[in-house]
C-alpha cells in the first residue's frame, strides 16, 4: 500500500493512505460536477465589476492628484517668487517637491487598488537601498546639487567655465546643472563632479580687465605704439577711465616686441570690446607707422 506524507502547519507529519486520498480525490470531482454555473459566472461578474470600479477610482485619484501636484506646485513658485528667493534654490526646490508629491499620489493609487501599501513601502526601501549601492553616483550628485544651492559658487545665468565647458547656467537639477554654451548647446555637468571641481564665475563681478598682446616690429618706437592704443581705447566709450589704460611692454621676443594692453570695462560688454577693438588695432597701428611682425629664420649658407 502507498503512503503520502504531508506536513500540515505546526503539526507534525502525518501519514495519509491511500484510500484517503482517493477519496479526497472523489469529493472534489463530485465538487465540480455539482458547481452551479449561474452562481459561478454571477459572482465572477461582481468581482470583475468590483476590480473595473477599484481601477476607475484609482484612475480619477491619478489624474485629479497630477492635477493637484501641478497646482501646488505652480502655487510653491509664485510663493518663491514673491518672496525673491534665489532662482537656482527655486529650480532646485521645484523639481524635488514635484518629484516627493508624484510619489505620494503613486502610494494612494496603488493603496486604493487593494495593495498593502506597508508591503511596498518596504519594498521599495529594500530596492531603493539595492539601487542606491549600486548607483551611489547618483546619491553623490544629489549631495553635490544641495552643496552647490547652500555655497552658490554660481547660480542661473552666471557664465561659468567648469569641467572643460563654459556656458550660462540655464538651470541647477536635482542631479545635474545645465548650461548653454555660446554656440547654443545644451550641456549637462553631474553636481557632484561641479561641485568638487574648480569653477570660473565669470558673472560675479560687475567690472573685468580685458587683456591684448601686440606685437611690434624691432625698431619700432613703442612710445607711438602706446599712444596709438591709448587713443583707441580712449574713443571707445565703453572702456573705464578709472582704472585707466595701461599698455607695457611684455616682453622682447625672437622675432616682435610684444606689448601688453589692459583696459577694464562693464562684464555685460567684455567680448564686444576686446574683439572690436582687437580690429581697431589691426587697422589703425598700420597707419602710425607700426608693422606687426612675423617669424624670420635666418640661414646662414657655408661653403666648404
Amino acid at each position: 500500500m502507498r503512503y503520502l506524507f504531508v506536513q500540515a502547519d505546526n503539526a507534525a507529519p502525518l501519514i495519509v493512505p491511500d484510500s484517503v486520498q482517493k477519496a479526497n480525490l472523489a469529493q472534489t470531482i463530485e465538487k465540480v460536477m455539482n458547481l452551479d454555473i449561474r452562481e459561478f459566472i454571477t459572482g465572477l461578474l461582481g468581482d470583475l465589476v468590483w476590480v473595473g470600479l477599484k481601477i476607475l477610482l484609482a484612475l480619477a485619484i491619478y489624474f485629479i492628484g497630477r492635477w493637484f501636484v501641478r497646482r501646488i506646485v505652480r502655487l510653491l513658485d509664485a510663493a518663491f517668487a514673491r518672496r525673491n528667493v534665489d532662482i537656482s534654490l527655486r529650480s532646485f526646490l521645484h523639481n524635488t517637491i514635484r518629484v516627493l508629491f508624484t510619489l505620494v499620489l503613486l502610494l494612494v493609487v496603488v493603496q486604493t487598488l487593494g495593495v498593502n501599501v506597508t508591503s511596498v513601502i518596504a519594498l521599495f526601501s529594500a530596492a531603493t537601498l539595492a539601487i542606491g549601492m549600486a548607483l551611489s553616483g547618483t546619491a553623490q550628485n544629489f549631495a553635490g546639487g544641495v552643496m552647490i544651492l547652500l555655497m552658490k559658487p554660481y547660480r542661473v545665468g552666471d557664465f561659468i567655465s567648469a569641467q572643460g565647458q563654459s556656458g550660462t547656467v540655464r538651470e541647477i537639477k536635482l542631479f545635474s546643472t545645465v548650461i548653454t554654451t555660446g554656440d547654443n548647446q545644451t550641456i549637462y555637468i553631474p553636481n557632484n563632479a561641479i561641485a568638487t571641481a574648480i569653477i570660473d564665475n565669470y558673472s560675479t563681478a560687475e567690472r573685468r580687465r580685458v587683456d591684448w598682446t601686440v606685437s611690434i616690429s624691432y625698431g619700432d618706437d613703442v612710445d607711438t605704439a602706446r599712444r596709438t592704443l591709448l587713443d583707441i581705447l580712449a574713443a571707445d566709450g565703453r572702456v573705464l577711465r578709472d582704472p585707466a589704460p595701461v599698455v607695457w611692454v611684455a616682453a622682447l621676443a625672437d622675432s616682435s616686441v610684444n606689448l601688453t594692453v589692459r583696459a577694464w570695462t562693464a562684464n555685460a560688454d567684455y567680448w564686444d570690446v576686446f574683439f572690436q577693438n582687437n580690429e581697431k588695432f589691426y587697422k589703425q597701428l598700420p597707419e602710425a607707422g607700426i608693422r606687426f611682425p612675423f617669424p624670420q629664420l635666418e640661414v646662414n649658407v657655408k661653403q666648404s
